[in-house]
């Protein structure tokens, strides 16, 4: 049955908006009357499908945090014995945000008119990506549906976490280093040509701290918007080169040779990469298929391209720890837990083990990382004050030395 979105005016006159399901549109108008409300207008939700049968929504609807918590709720209710299309209309009438509640009043129509669960979410691609949906087949396919909706949400749940903790890693060096930026930004254009400025008449030579503080100072203010606008336009071109594939996979490979950060980029991909490859194999995705999604999942260019030669080289018959060890920009973790994982028969288990214990070492590395940043950009900050301040100081000293 179809859902449809309405508009409608109550006895006071006051506009109400909503789903209904029904038959048809003169179904859905019946019922609104029945319920005394005047219908204004009544469109169904399918009807923002595109040619492709793609749902058309304005701006994206789930949030990676939302998309978690709307597919553990699934999960509980489909888990708990309830019918998904039950399970779809629950969540869709607890939906706070309309555009959520129209995404999942479609979703529930889709199911409803005969398609599989999977095949929905395909008509949502912005919101379900091709590793959700390729999931979501696989427990349709077993008919466990709900232990993988429950896997699925921890991955996501996992991927957030670890986003987060490197994102707060990296909060604190990032505001430091801004506002020291700002500070000596206006020490260097404002401060110091002002208290310099009263020794510049003098015919006596000034220190060199000084002279060098004041060349600064004039070049800051004189062609420090020359030099902004350049920074801008080389972020601009790195941006534009960055959409080739041929220079992002150089680019990629040169980040991953940088001393810490090139380790902890190569941790984030891999555990990424051994997560994903752990739940769609649990899941019962082919190998093959599940390598191909995995490998989509990676930010890093140089070692998405390793993936999918080790995916050649599984299709060829070797096993999948070999391919991986063959690629030296994935940790000899992941292959040696896929090795073991192959010979036990617990590939998914291994992969999902390899992936926590990664994700536990690039949290350890960042935090350590952001540890030893905090205390050595104060310092630096410290360092430029001082020559600033010793700038200004040592004419006033001098001074006092001709006067004596």
């Amino acid at each position: 049955m179809p859902a449809y979105k309405f508009e409608a005016l109550d006895a006071a006159g006051r506009t109400s908006t909503g789903l209904i399901e029904a038959d048809n549109a003169k179904a859905a108008r019946a019922q609104l009357r029945a319920q005394k409300l005047v219908p204004l207008s009544v469109t169904t939700v399918s009807a923002a499908a595109n040619d492709a049968g793609t749902l058309r929504l304005r701006g994206k609807v789930f949030s990676s945090t939302a998309l978690a918590i709307w597919t553990r709720q699934l999960a509980g209710l489909v888990g708990s014995g309830l019918p998904l299309e039950r399970a779809l209309t629950a969540l869709a009438d607890e939906a706070e945000d309309p555009r959520q509640r129209e995404l999942v009043a479609h979703l529930r129509s889709e199911v409803n008119a005969g398609s599989s669960f999977a095949k929905a979410l395909g008509t949502a691609p912005r919101e379900f990506d091709d590793i959700y949906r390729a999931v979501v087949a696989a427990g349709e396919q077993s008919g466990g549906l709900g232990l993988v909706l429950e896997k699925l949400a921890d991955d996501l749940e996992e991927r957030q976490a670890l986003k987060a903790k490197l994102i707060a890693a990296a909060l604190y060096p990032a505001i430091v280093s801004l506002v020291a930026v700002v500070i000596v930004i206006f020490l260097v254009t404002y401060v110091v040509p002002q208290v310099a400025s009263v020794f510049t008449s003098s015919k006596r030579a000034l220190p060199w701290l000084t002279v060098a503080m004041l060349a600064i100072s004039d070049f800051v203010r004189h062609w420090g918007w020359l030099a902004a606008l350049g920074a801008a336009g080389g972020g601009m071109l790195l941006a534009f080169s960055l959409r080739n594939e041929t220079f992002r996979e150089s680019f990629d490979a040169a980040w991953l040779g940088l001393p810490l950060l090139g380790r902890l980029s190569r941790g984030y991909n891999a555990a990424r990469f051994a997560g994903t490859l752990a739940m769609l194999a649990g899941a019962g995705v082919p190998i093959l298929k599940a390598l191909q999604a995995a490998a989509e999942t990676l930010s890093n260019r140089a070692m998405r391209a390793d993936a999918l030669d080790a995916l050649v080289q599984v299709r060829e018959g070797a096993p999948l720890a070999s391919a991986l060890a063959a690629k030296k920009r994935f940790p000899g973790l992941l292959a040696m837990f896929a090795r073991l994982g192959e010979q036990t028969g617990t590939l998914h288990t291994m992969l999902a083990r390899a992936a926590n214990q990664l994700g536990q070492e690039v949290q350890r590395r960042a935090m350590q990382l952001a540890t030893i940043l905090e205390p050595l950009l104060i310092v630096a900050m410290g360092v430029i004050v001082m020559l600033i301040v010793l700038a200004v100081l040592l004419p006033i000293i001098q001074l006092n030395t001709w006067v004596n």
